[in-house]
Order: C-alpha cells, then sequence, then structure tokens
C-alpha cells in the first residue's frame, strides 16, 4: 500500500545536510511498522514526506499507487485530508474548541454528510472511551486523555494510513502502555496500515515489523 523508493532529503542553503539518504521501504495493507533510531536520524522528515507535508529531493513515495511527488499542493492535500491520520507528539489539538470538535475535524474537511459524521464521531469517541468528555476542552484532560483525542481524530475518517510521530513522548509510562495498546487496537481496526515512529522500545514492542533508521538507510 506504501512504498518509498530510494528516497533522499538534504536541508540548508550553500552547505546542505543530508537528513535521509536513499532510503527505502514498503508497507503493506494491514501492517504496522515501527522505526527506531537515534534523534537526528530523520525519523519525523521521513513521516513528513510521506505525509506529502514537504517533498523529497530524489526517488518516489506511492501511496496506494498514486505518487505524490506527481501531484501538485492541492493534490496531495487532499490525498492527505482523505487517506492520512496524523498523530503527534505535542498533540496539536485546537484549544478553543471541545474534545467533539477537535475529533470531528477531518469529517468537516472531508465534508462527510451530517448524520454520517455525528455517528462516526460517536462511535470513535466510545472507542477511545471519551464519550463522556465530548464537551470537554482541551485544557481540562489529562495527558493520557489528550493523546486519546489526538488517536481519535486521526483515526475518525478511516484512512488508508496512520502515522504516529513520538505518540507517548509525553506520557507516563503505565498512561503510555494504554495509549499504545489504543493505537494499535482502533489502528489495526480502522486503517488500512501504520507507520509508529519512536524512541521507545515498549513502543517499537506493539508493532508487527521494527526497522531501525540510520544514516545508510532503514535496516530490519
Amino acid at each position: 500500500m506504501l512504498t518509498i523508493r530510494e528516497v533522499s532529503k538534504s536541508y540548508g542553503g550553500a552547505r546542505p545536510r543530508e537528513v535521509l539518504r536513499h532510503v527505502s521501504l514498503e508497507v503493506r495493507r494491514g501492517e504496522y511498522v515501527a522505526i527506531v533510531g537515534e534523534s537526528g536520524v530523520g525519523k519525523s522528515t521521513l513521516l513528513n514526506l510521506i505525509a506529502g507535508l514537504d517533498s523529497p529531493d530524489g526517488g518516489s513515495i506511492l501511496l496506494d499507487g498514486r505518487d505524490l511527488a506527481a501531484l501538485n499542493d492541492a493534490a496531495r492535500t487532499l490525498l492527505r485530508r482523505r487517506n492520512i491520520g496524523f498523530v503527534f507528539q505535542a498533540f496539536h489539538l485546537l484549544p478553543h474548541l471541545t474534545v467533539a470538535q477537535n475529533v470531528s475535524l477531518p469529517l468537516s474537511l472531508n465534508a462527510m454528510d451530517r448524520e454520517d459524521a455525528r455517528a462516526r464521531l460517536a462511535d470513535m469517541l466510545a472507542a477511545v472511551g471519551l464519550g463522556a468528555a465530548a464537551a470537554a476542552y482541551p485544557r481540562e484532560l489529562s495527558g493520557g486523555e489528550l493523546q486519546r483525542v489526538a488517536i481519535a481524530r486521526a483515526l475518525v475518517h478511516r484512512p488508508l494510513l496512520l502515522l504516529a510521530d513520538e505518540p507517548t513522548g509525553n506520557l507516563d509510562a503505565e498512561t503510555a502502555k494504554q495509549v499504545l495498546a489504543l493505537l494499535r487496537e482502533q489502528g489495526k481496526r480502522q486503517s488500512g496500515a501504520g507507520i509508529l515512529v519512536t524512541h521507545s522500545a515498549l513502543a517499537a514492542a506493539t508493532a508487527d515489523r521494527v526497522l531501525t533508521l540510520t544514516a545508510e538507510g532503514l535496516k530490519s
């Protein structure tokens, strides 16, 4: 479902810094993959490239057969909105919106029918154990609850691909275990495939396959 071929990426002007070099990866539908590696090796950069938030200097990224490099900005935005769910370490919830409003954002952006969206939202909030917190604001929630909101928002539109960038980095060990179990369970149920970027051995152990990103590329 996801095919990455010889992707490279550098940043900087006169003296660019190479972040990724000839990275290749294939992820099958239904597969949950963890990518580990030292800080600064390019894990988050790789996720941003997969999501179409940035463009590689070389190589190709195909999502469900579509080459992201061949799409213009508007087409990439539409593809991302419909087919990708992103869970961030820092949550990135909108503080002036309630839990229900934050989670339902992807449904609104995809112009889902109002009644269908209401039913989808209720099902998703129940799945992550936040049905009773629908009217709460982010400032009223714990770290674990905030991450559950972020997971619900990433999955509510049933994306082809779920991307999670250090989703337990701000959580205590017990809450991290709960969030990881939820992420895997709901990701498997709602999404076509998932990629988890993490420093945590605990988080990586929940994946079907663990890969290490180094300066030489991805290794099993």
